[in-house]
């Protein structure tokens, strides 16, 4: 009776992540929950990423116009918005005595790229996860796998018995794990160093532009022309 229910075992897939221990079932568990929710803020990264994109072409356009004056801020929306308002504020804060241009620049500078900041620091969430996935995953699927592997000599030991049949069930669900793991950690740490080096470049390119409005900004301000004659 062993026999014929060890022969009509069912050895796919499903069957052996169905049959498996507890405990690497629940490993398997918790690695495709960790890869549904990297994949999940892989594609809301994404999306999102290619929006800052955008918006970081615009202040730059906005940064390089031809125009005298630059936009009214309540005309645009977005991180191009953030930014103007920053600068719009920075410049209706009073000041006593005469401020040096460079002065004056440097506390525009400083408020825009407060606001550029806090957009940036929102796109970041979510990464310390894919980061944590990338470098936790293979080991919580070794995990599993020396579990799995365990559990095979203990069903050697007890059946007595070194024939494939006793000792596939559990190598097999140990390298379900394993693989588990791995299909987990290398889109997360990939995704992860993607998206940190697009964030990155974003950054150093809007960085550019508030320079360039920080550089236009002061000839609207009296006391700053006065100063810097």
């Amino acid at each position: 009776m062993e026999h014929i229910a060890t022969s009509s075992a069912d050895y796919t897939v499903y069957g052996l992540v169905m049959a498996a221990d507890p405990v690497v079932k629940g490993v398997m568990i918790l690695l495709v929950l960790a890869s549904v929710a990297c994949w999940a803020i892989i594609f809301e990264k994404l999306i999102r990423v290619a929006a800052l994109n955008r918006q970081i072409k615009r202040l730059t356009r906005v940064a390089h116009q031809t125009d005298d004056e630059l936009p009214p801020p309540h005309t645009q929306r977005g991180l191009v918005g953030h930014v103007l308002n920053a600068a719009e504020a920075e410049v209706e804060v009073p000041t006593f005595g005469n401020e040096s241009l460079s002065e004056f620049r440097g506390r525009l500078e400083h408020a825009m790229r407060g606001a550029l900041r806090t957009d940036l620091q929102k796109l970041e969430s979510g990464l310390p996860f894919l980061a944590t996935t990338g470098s936790a995953a293979p080991f919580i699927g070794l995990f599993g796998t020396v579990w799995g592997i365990v559990n095979s000599f203990t069903a050697i030991a007890q059946a007595k018995d070194t024939s494939l049949a006793v000792v596939a069930p559990g190598i097999a669900e140990a390298l379900i794990a394993t693989a588990l793991g791995l299909a987990a950690a290398i889109p997360a740490v990939v995704a992860y160093n993607m998206i940190a080096v697009a964030l990155g470049r974003a950054s150093n390119r809007a960085n550019a532009a508030v320079t360039e409005i920080a550089r236009r900004i002061p000839h609207a301000r009296p006391s700053v022309r006065k100063a810097a004659e």
